[in-house]
């Protein structure tokens, strides 16, 4: 049996570019996933001061991570979006960025600005839980 994940939107409440809630069916195994930094295989932050170039370098160590679980960015149910910035309009830019690269995938998401983030120089960090069929069974 293939289960997939469901996001449920709203008629309720406002019209927003992400999903109110995920349902992860029955059998399914969650993952959690450490939040996806902008760094490269050095343990070098790129890309500074560039908030779209690391939020797209967030989403490719992301990627690389669900690879890693045999798993995709469908298959994420939820995430957390970490902005070092006092400023909307940097947040925003993150935001599309990252909703850009999930394409139709809408998860339900929490978008926040932070202080300050753990590397030298880095400025975005995303958080993700997915959920992947159980094969044990």
């Amino acid at each position: 049996m293939n289960k997939k994940i469901s996001l449920i939107h709203s008629t309720n409440l406002a019209p927003v570019d992400y999903a109110y809630a995920g349902r992860i069916p029955s059998g399914m195994d969650l993952l959690f996933l450490a939040g996806a930094c902008p760094i490269n295989k050095d343990g070098e932050v790129p890309d500074l001061n560039n908030y779209e170039l690391q939020a797209k370098f967030c989403v490719n160590n992301l990627k690389e991570a669900l690879k890693e679980c045999n798993a995709s960015l469908e298959d994420v149910v939820y995430t957390r979006v970490l902005v070092a910035s006092a400023n909307r309009s940097d947040l925003v830019t993150v935001w599309e960025t990252i909703r850009k690269e999930f394409g139709n995938h809408d998860v339900p998401s929490t978008l926040s600005g932070v202080t300050v983030l753990g590397y030298i120089n880095q400025l975005v960090e995303l958080e993700a839980v997915a959920a992947v069929e159980n094969n044990t069974k």
